[in-house]
């Protein structure tokens, strides 16, 4: 690996890890489009079995900051991991027979989807501490093995599914919801990156270089974040402008 490509790959991993620590979900996705296009990665499938791995362990780093800080509720965390680890399973299966630029088409049109979700922005709750309610635990394996199909498929952490649908599925506030997800996450970003490491899908050297970036990014991320809590909703906005931008990118490419 050249000094340039290494270079790349830290600084791809920062970006993320960064977008990640100041405005939580969405901004892993990045991690494909960056791994292609800026550190030169030339197989899709790798591309994807590589940030997979690094979301993973991005993820379980984060998630020791909010499990002190009783964010995580973890009986529900784990039910809805479980379920959805099968799905990630299948989904990445699913995903490593697809043809790698009808998947990056599919990729560019997934970020449409999340972007549109990011410009509309999320109600803040109306009650801090979460209403309690009984969990419907069949709901929760349904919810976690939906969204871990469509992580596993797509390579990603699918922090952006896993929170709404931990919401949905328990009633817990959001602050828990975010917390608790990073279970799920890092869950399915490990079974999706061992399942593509069996194929030799996954670059470790750049995987860790990325990681090494990610940590660092995602705590300088997370300490900008206090002091720009106020503009977090600006701040997202403007991450799904980019997702926008890097979409149509991708599919110009993938068409072109």
């Amino acid at each position: 690996m050249d000094p340039l490509q290494t270079t790349a790959a830290i600084g791809s991993g920062l970006i993320v890890g960064f977008s990640l620590g100041l405005i939580g979900g969405g901004g892993s996705i990045l991690a494909v489009p960056l791994l292609l296009y800026v550190v030169g990665m030339p197989d899709p499938h790798q591309a994807i079995g590589t940030s997979a791995l690094a979301v993973a362990v991005n993820a379980f780093a984060n998630l020791l900051p909010h499990a002190r800080a009783g964010h995580v509720r973890w009986r529900p965390a784990l039910s809805f991991a479980a379920a959805g680890l099968i799905g990630a399973f299948v989904g990445s299966s699913i995903g490593k027979i697809i043809d790698g630029h009808k998947l990056l088409i599919l990729f560019a049109l997934l970020m449409l989807v999340i972007a549109v979700l990011m410009l509309r922005g999320r109600k803040a709750d109306a009650d801090p501490v979460g209403a309690v309610r009984q969990v419907n635990p069949w709901r929760l394996a349904a919810t976690g093995l939906a969204v871990g199909t469509l992580a596993g498929f797509y390579g990603i952490g699918g922090g952006f599914l896993v929170v709404p649908g931990l919401m949905l599925a328990t009633g817990m506030p959001t602050i828990a919801a975010i917390g608790s997800s990073l279970v799920a996450v890092g869950i399915f970003g490990m079974t999706t990156a061992v399942n593509y490491a069996v194929s030799g899908l996954v670059e470790w050297p750049i995987a860790l270089l990325f990681i090494a970036g990610g940590i660092v990014g995602g705590w300088l991320g997370a300490r900008l974040a206090k002091r720009l809590s106020a503009q977090r909703q600006t701040l997202t906005r403007v991450l799904g402008c980019m997702l926008v931008v890097v979409a149509i990118y991708m599919l110009y490419r993938s068409f072109a």
